[in-house]
């Protein structure tokens, strides 16, 4: 069985991500507790997002967690950032499929603010593929309702006037933001938080509809249409997509363009780099992340560390278990997606929400806030792969490609990554969830490395079909 990928279980909810899953999956979660905890089982708490299958997984998950003898408390519809709050000191469970289309839903685990790492998905797909003996009848667990997307709030807030450094707690007023929400739960979240510190926010898309009607959810220029035509024929300072469940987050400048992804990782790198004060400073990314990245964390005397996809909490552990005294990592995160490790280790579009639009407001506009960002030209590519070709293709890659850039320094811990003199760079990897090897370059001399390296690709999967 293989349930988990780079983000926790996700699929279509007849097939996969079935309530007869999410109850096994429950039944795991509390038997994996049971076994941990040695004094005290403390609470699973519970949370979903607006999809229209949520409430169905919620009560299959509850039950499973409770027939293994371990409270449950529900915290109501609220985005993953706000779940991963409440799991500080507990486990929690969050309902969701994120920005896939709503046909599908899924479930991630939390401990202490963090997303299970790979042992700990491990041990609950192991449990899962057992027959295991519930608790005795009178050992089964409690449930209970809490509201504490009010208490998440207010935190953001508080956290993005200390990461600013200001005396005010309302530093964004004069500020004019439009967000879209994309009918995710973020609408429960980003208006309020940025109303709170003082911006002026006109929302779209912000009513919770699990069969997301106003847009695709996942944030893209092509489905940020509405967003960026609002912001282009209006006045505002700049504009903020979200994805179903409030971890990613995309900018949109006044002209109505989306600033890269890349882009907006190095202006909060650099910003928690500059205002670190550890002499080591440290920012976990990951292999397809820009080498924008490191150029501005090396101005600001720091250093960048990349992890694979899917887990910048591990990162984060081993800077810290590796790092000296003097070490600190300030910031984590792998494009659209950032942990702002000073408020806590989980994934918060919410908080990156509330910070950028701070440091918009103090550069004075977007433009200036990405002036000091090189940006070279960036291309994705996407190459069909059976599942089966995918390992000899690699294999193949590995051996092939590095000898097409001789002048370049290769790493094969996260596919296969080559860095060349001039900042070029270019990573092959293969999907996670498709049947694709895909691979990311940057340079100024875009066409010349994407041909080569497709070239190399596509004769590597033909050979190993």
């Amino acid at each position: 069985m293989d349930l988990f990928g780079t983000a926790g279980i996700r699929g279509p909810v007849r097939d996969r991500v079935t309530p007869g899953l999410a109850l096994s999956v429950g039944q795991a979660l509390g038997s994996y507790i049971r076994d941990v905890e040695t004094d005290v089982v403390p609470t699973v708490v519970l949370g979903w997002d607006g999809r229209e299958t949520s409430e169905s997984l919620v009560a299959a998950v509850e039950s499973g967690v409770t027939s293994a003898g371990v409270d449950v408390l529900r915290v109501g519809e609220l985005p993953t950032p706000a779940l991963a709050f409440c799991s500080q000191g507990r486990y929690g469970v969050m309902i969701t499929a994120s920005h896939n289309p709503p046909t599908d839903n899924g479930i991630k685990l939390f401990e202490d603010g963090e997303e299970f790492d790979s042992g700990a998905e491990g041990e609950i797909e192991r449990l899962v593929t057992e027959t295991g003996e519930p608790a005795a009848w009178n050992e089964f667990g409690t449930s209970g309702l809490a509201d504490e997307l009010g208490t998440y709030r207010d935190r953001i807030a508080e956290y993005a006037v200390e990461t600013l450094g200001v005396d005010n707690d309302e530093p964004l007023t004069g500020v004019s933001v439009v967000v879209d929400c994309g009918n995710g739960v973020a609408s429960l979240a980003t208006p309020q938080v940025l109303r709170a510190l003082g911006a002026h926010v006109v929302t779209l898309n912000a009513n919770v509809d699990g069969t997301f009607p106003g847009r695709e959810s996942k944030p893209t220029p092509e489905t940020l249409t509405d967003l960026r035509t609002f912001i282009r024929d209006g006045e505002f300072d700049m504009g903020i997509g979200h994805d179903g469940d409030g971890d990613r987050i995309v900018i949109v400048g006044p002209g109505g363009d989306v600033v890269h992804e890349d882009t907006i990782l190095a202006v909060l790198a650099r910003h928690y780099v500059a205002d670190s004060e550890s002499e080591d400073p440290v920012v976990v990314t990951t292999p397809n992340a820009s080498a924008r990245i490191d150029e501005v964390v090396r101005e600001e005397r720091g250093r960048t560390e990349r992890v694979r996809l899917g887990a910048l909490h591990e990162g984060i552990a081993r800077e810290r278990d590796a790092g000296t005294g003097e070490t600190d990592v300030v910031f984590a995160a792998e494009p659209w997606k950032h942990i702002h490790t000073a408020l806590g280790g989980w994934i918060d579009g919410v908080a990156s929400a509330a910070v950028l639009t701070g440091l918009v407001a103090s550069a004075g506009d977007v433009a200036t806030l990405v002036e000091p960002i090189t940006e070279r030209p960036y291309r994705k590519i996407s190459v069909p792969c059976p599942d089966a070709a995918k390992t000899p293709a690699m294999e193949r890659i590995g051996r092939e490609l590095p000898d097409q850039f001789p002048d370049g320094d290769v790493s094969t811990e996260y596919g296969v990554r080559i860095e060349l003199p001039d900042a070029s760079w270019v990573l092959v990897r293969p999907s996670g969830t498709e049947e694709y090897v895909r691979f990311y370059a940057e340079s100024d001399d875009i066409d010349r490395i994407v041909e080569t390296t497709r070239a190399v690709v596509a004769d590597a999967i033909e050979a190993s079909r």
